[in-house]
């Protein structure tokens, strides 16, 4: 079976410091992996390579089977779905809901003079439906709440039927009920047999959805722990990563992490 990702032994090294430090994983078809660590950990830069925007100083990078440094990476990256703050970022505020997806199979940001038939509409809506938001179709860009931002970005990733999709961070900013909005509509993408793997990088284990398989656990550039989710992330697995006792719970396919309450002694 060819693996979704690939990495032996990558470093990434920028002004002399590890950003990646021998990082070693692999994401199998139909795997859905969530990365946690404390900031700097190296989340970013692992999903940077993981989109083929960054190639490794050290070690071997494969992803859907191409070998990052022999291979077109323009052929490569549409095959890859991606979110991220700074791709929201880029979105003209004024583009409809409707033409944001659609431009994804040009991979541009703003419609110009791009032509599409009528099968490319069909999927740009069958999309949107499938994140419970057809109904922001004609709405503008700049219009939406941040939640419905997040769910439209997706909506956008999942249109070149990719193979893979990336996720930076997709729940930051939002309050509780855009949070558990956007997790159902994850939960929906990991339980579709015919879906893509999924990589999501987060902070909070409250954010991972049902339906997420496994978890790979960063600190300081180096792999903690990785490996089926709930033998990932553990009270002592978490502890380890982020420098500070923390206590994890697991129930109904959720997490929730927390700092272990000090035990006082008795008078």
């Amino acid at each position: 079976m060819t693996a979704v990702l690939e990495l032996t032994d990558v470093t990434i090294m920028r002004s002399g410091k590890n950003l990646l430090d021998q990082v070693s994983w692999r994401v199998l078809p139909g795997d859905h992996w969530v990365i946690v660590g404390p900031n700097g950990a190296g989340k970013t830069t692992l999903l940077q390579v993981a989109s083929a925007n960054m190639h490794p100083t050290s070690g071997t990078a494969e992803i859907l089977g191409e070998r990052l440094g022999a291979v077109d990476v323009f052929e490569l990256r549409p095959r890859i779905g991606h979110t991220s703050a700074s791709i929201a970022e880029l979105v003209p505020p004024g583009e409809s809901v409707r033409n944001l997806i659609l431009s994804a199979a040009y991979a541009v940001l703003g419609r110009w003079n791009e032509e599409y038939d009528e099968q490319d509409h069909q999927r740009a809506m069958a999309m949107l439906a499938e994140l419970g938001i057809a109904a922001l179709a004609d709405r503008t860009f700049g219009t939406l709440s941040e939640g419905e931002k997040k769910r439209v970005l997706i909506a956008r990733a999942l249109m070149t039927d990719p193979e893979v999709v990336l996720l930076d961070e997709p729940a930051a900013g939002l309050d509780v009920g855009a949070r558990e909005d956007l997790i159902a509509s994850l939960e929906a993408l990991a339980s579709d047999n015919r879906g893509p793997s999924l990589v999501m990088v987060s902070h909070h284990l409250e954010e991972i959805a049902p339906g997420f398989t496994h978890a790979l656990l960063l600190s300081g550039g180096r792999v903690v722990s990785a490996g089926p989710i709930v033998d990932t992330l553990t009270s002592q697995n978490l502890s380890e990563a982020f420098g500070q006792r923390l206590e994890v719970t697991h129930d109904a396919g959720r997490f929730t992490a927390r700092r272990a309450p000090v035990r006082r002694r008795a008078n």
